[in-house]
């Protein structure tokens, strides 16, 4: 027998509620258009890993929308989440989808033009 607090009532995994990642440093200061270019190198290749465009496109949807919003676009595309960051997920299939924190957040040491 199990303890009461150890039932597996989110099996189904999209009933966890997204949230911001944890705050983060890049390894070096980055300038918001260098953020902006890694993240687009990402998207690009990011359907090479596996997994399908669409997913991929709802997850890009999520990561750039506010958490209302992210919510409902990982909701509605039947995404998996196993991270309440978004950082690992699954579609219907079983398909494993992992984001960089740099996609979904921006590093503490960004350089802020003036």
């Amino acid at each position: 027998m199990g303890c009461a607090g150890s039932s597996q009532t989110k099996a189904e995994g999209t009933a966890k509620k997204i949230r911001k990642p944890k705050a983060w440093k890049h390894p070096q200061p980055i300038t918001k258009s260098q953020l902006i270019q890694l993240r687009e190198e990402f998207w690009d290749t990011a359907p090479h890993y596996g997994g399908t465009k669409e997913i991929w496109d709802a997850l890009r949807a999520a990561a750039e929308a506010d958490l209302t919003l992210a919510q409902a676009i990982v909701d509605s595309a039947g995404i998996i989440v196993q991270n309440p960051d978004l950082t690992v997920c699954f579609d219907e299939r079983g398909a494993r989808y992992e984001l960089p924190t740099y996609v979904l957040s921006e590093p503490k040491n960004l350089i802020r033009s003036s």
